[in-house]
């Protein structure tokens, strides 16, 4: 087989990815078609800004969702007559190319780009919405009662943001504290606090319906207490007290710790926001007009006050995946948290940046990925705010 040139390795490499062509395609076309519908996402394709960014985003995320279909070699797979080859390089025994050429140990960059994404797309949002409804849950009654549990909650969010980001991050995923299983214990406190949220979410709002608050509260409790047992336990670790049949869902120890990370950094900054928009909407007449009617306080907080505090939590929502997308890569680059062989993003580029003057490629496709899809995050909250000033 021959070498490939770059107009050959554009088209396999477009061509690979036709399922995110086709979903980014159906997506559009849906929204736009029913955007009157859709509230403020409708709205978002109102503007040009943050169609971009929402088209960065989201071409990620399919990627992320159909990685499997798209690489074409396994990420672990060495081949060592492909050590350090450019893009378009055929494998010897001539069954296909390495389209983004080879790294140090012969795997294949772009598989490992590829894969990479679902690192990210795991971890980064969904520890994102954990820190938001951790922040929120102990944010509005801050805001809202104010007093000693203001001052309380508000000094202990500073005294974790007085650490600095990188040395709190290196410190919670060092082995010597995992080996103490402090970051098992964080999240055995962390992660009570968004089943907490969700069965103050249903009281408050089914509270004269006790018969459907009941059912909810139940399933919250049942399915919730089971997912919450299951990601803290781990078998020969400090907390491993579940039943091997019901401990279900196995996240490795590293990636619990990078998560637990990401929720303690993250938390204390979502508090913060959450008490001074509580703290401002308290005042409005709306908040008085539900005090007057006798409404609960979580009533109001989750029901009257957060509805109004969405447009900014929004924007900060995809802000801050944005920079636990960094913080991520950053974990990877100094190789913490995440195991070595991991074709995320900021560990590909630590293991690339070493042969950088001889070959760039296997640490420049991970960095302009890493860098596309903060890009597309920091336009779509741009967008988003745009809209959100318009209501």
């Amino acid at each position: 087989m021959e070498q490939m040139n770059a107009g050959q390795i554009t088209l396999a490499i477009l061509i690979r990815l036709w399922p995110v062509w086709a979903s980014l395609v159906a997506t559009f076309v849906l929204s736009i078609a029913f955007k009157r519908r859709l509230g403020l996402y409708g709205k978002l394709f109102d503007s040009t800004v943050g169609m971009i960014g929402y088209a960065l985003v989201m071409f990620w995320v399919f990627t992320a969702i159909f990685a499997p279909m798209i690489g074409d070699h396994d990420v672990l797979s060495q081949v060592g007559a492909m050590k350090n080859l450019v893009p378009g390089s055929p494998l010897p025994d001539g069954s296909g190319h390495y389209l983004l050429g080879g790294d140090h140990l012969g795997r294949d960059v772009f598989s490992r780009m590829i894969a990479g994404s679902r690192v990210v797309i795991s971890i980064a949002p969904l520890a994102t919405l954990f820190a938001f409804m951790v922040g929120i849950t102990l944010g509005l009654p801050a805001g809202y009662f104010g007093g000693r549990l203001d001052a309380g909650l508000s000094f202990i969010a500073n005294l974790v943001l007085a650490f600095p980001v990188i040395l709190l991050f290196y410190l919670l995923v060092t082995p010597e504290i995992a080996l103490t299983g402090l970051p098992q214990y964080i999240a055995a406190v962390l992660f009570v606090l968004p089943i907490l949220f969700l069965l103050l979410l249903v009281n408050s709002r089914y509270y004269v319906k006790p018969t459907v608050r009941n059912i909810a509260a139940t399933l919250i409790i049942a399915i919730g207490g089971w997912a919450y047992l299951s990601l803290i336990n781990e078998a020969g670790s400090k907390i491993d007290f579940l039943a091997p049949s019901l401990d279900l869902i196995h996240v490795p120890a590293n990636i619990l710790i990078v998560f637990v990370s990401v929720i303690f950094v993250n938390a204390p900054t979502v508090f913060r926001i959450v008490r001074g928009i509580t703290l401002d909407i308290r005042s409005r007449d709306y908040v008085s007009a539900a005090q007057t009617r006798g409404e609960r306080p979580w009533y109001i907080m989750l029901w009257e006050i957060l509805p109004n505090a969405r447009g900014p939590l929004i924007v900060d929502f995809c802000l801050r995946i944005g920079y636990t997308t960094i913080l991520l890569g950053t974990l990877g680059f100094f190789g913490l948290g995440l195991s070595p062989e991991s074709p995320d993003w900021g560990s590909t580029i630590n293991a690339g940046r070493k042969l950088l003057t001889i070959a760039p490629h296997p640490a420049f496709v991970p960095a302009l990925a890493l860098m596309s899809l903060v890009l597309g995050l920091n336009l779509l909250a741009d967008g988003l705010r745009e809209e959100s000033l318009k209501d």
